[in-house]
Formats: structure tokens, sequence, C-alpha cells
């Protein structure tokens, strides 16, 4: 794994003894960074920056910033070149054996959470805060701040994903997809921006 990564194995071998001292089942690659360590719980392996993929390379650096809480559920993967930001009053809750492919942003300050057996692409991105508030007339109170992703998700590539979303088990999100709302129906392949059912009934591997 390390070989096809680009990984040194005794950085990763010794970042991986830090992590077992501080508690942490963790394993990562040399270029990873975390800040907030103590803020993470593993009922499982984190794996960060080694799973392979071809269009990587071993100089990008993996950063997770971990102000809020981190709970990982199971075995977990995070791509290499990720960036997670958790606020301080945020929980992002990771299911088990689920990942996440490089290049992905997952800023959360409200909550998240993934379910179990998750694929989620590469270059998408998780947001549950404007930052800003628009101000005009007649302007109704938001909803849902957080996200949640059922078991059994597939998101493509370059999927944006904005805060009061829910998807469904079993669901599929097509490739650079905008979504943002509450999906009520399980086994849908949802698409488009803004994205909306377009077939039901569906299965995927």
């Amino acid at each position: 794994m390390c070989k096809s990564t680009g990984s040194n194995f005794l950085i990763v071998l010794f970042k991986c003894l830090i992590y077992r001292i501080n508690g942490k089942n963790i394993i990562t690659d040399q270029r990873t960074r975390i800040k907030g360590l103590s803020n993470i719980s593993t009922n499982g392996q984190l794996k960060v920056g080694l799973d392979y993929v071809g269009f990587t390379n071993n100089r990008d650096v993996t950063y997770l910033n971990i102000g809020g809480k981190l709970e990982v559920l199971g075995p977990f993967s995070i791509g290499r070149g990720c960036r997670f930001d958790i606020g301080s009053n945020a929980i992002v809750k990771l299911g088990a054996g689920s990942y996440i492919n490089p290049f992905t942003k997952v800023i959360i300050m409200n909550g998240l959470e993934i379910g179990d057996s998750c694929a989620i692409s590469w270059n998408c991105q998780f947001l549950d805060s404007d930052f800003h508030q628009l101000k005009y007339a007649g302007k109704k109170e938001p909803g849902l701040n957080t996200i949640n992703i059922g078991n059994h998700v597939w998101i493509g590539s370059s999927v944006f994903v904005y805060k009061g979303t829910i998807i469904p088990n079993g669901c599929v999100i097509a490739a650079n997809s905008v979504v943002r709302g509450i999906f009520e129906e399980e086994n849908t392949l949802i698409a488009g921006n803004p994205a909306k059912v377009v077939k039901k009934n569906i299965s995927w591997d």
C-alpha cells in the first residue's frame, strides 16, 4: 500500500504509533496534518491519504482541522488532498465502511452524518453554513442546517452538498450536481442544479 501511494513506510509507522499512544486508531501518510487530534474518537480505523488513486501524488497535503467533534464509527478512509474544517460547535459522524476520495472539502459548522458503506467521489464539497446573512423582505426563517447522508449512498465527482440536505439510503447523486433540500425516497437517482429525483427504484454496486 505504501509503495503504490508513494508513502514513506517508516514515517507512516511512526505517526501511527504516535496516534496509538494518544488512544486514536488512525493511520496517515507523511503529508497529513491533523489539528485537534483530541477531538477525534475512533471506533474503527481511520485511514487518511493512503488509498491509491492514480491522479494523486506524494506531495499532495491533507488537512484535518477538528475544532468540534469527529466521530469515526467504523473503518473509514479519507483520500489524499482532502480538507476538513469542523467548527467548534459541530459534530461530524463517519459511518463504517465508507470512504471519501481525494480533494474533497468538508466544511461543517453545525453537523454532518455520513452513513455506512457510502462512496464519495473526488472534488466534492460539503458545506452547512452560509457564513454571511442575506437580508430581504419576506425572507423565511432558515430551517435545518445540518447534512445527513444515509447508508449505501454513492455521491459522484464534483457534487456540492449544502445545509439542510437529507439523502436517504441507497441513493446515487450524479456528478456535478448541486444538492440542497430533503429527499424522502430511498434508492433514487438524484441529479442536476438544483438537484432533483430523475429515476426511482435504482440499485448500485
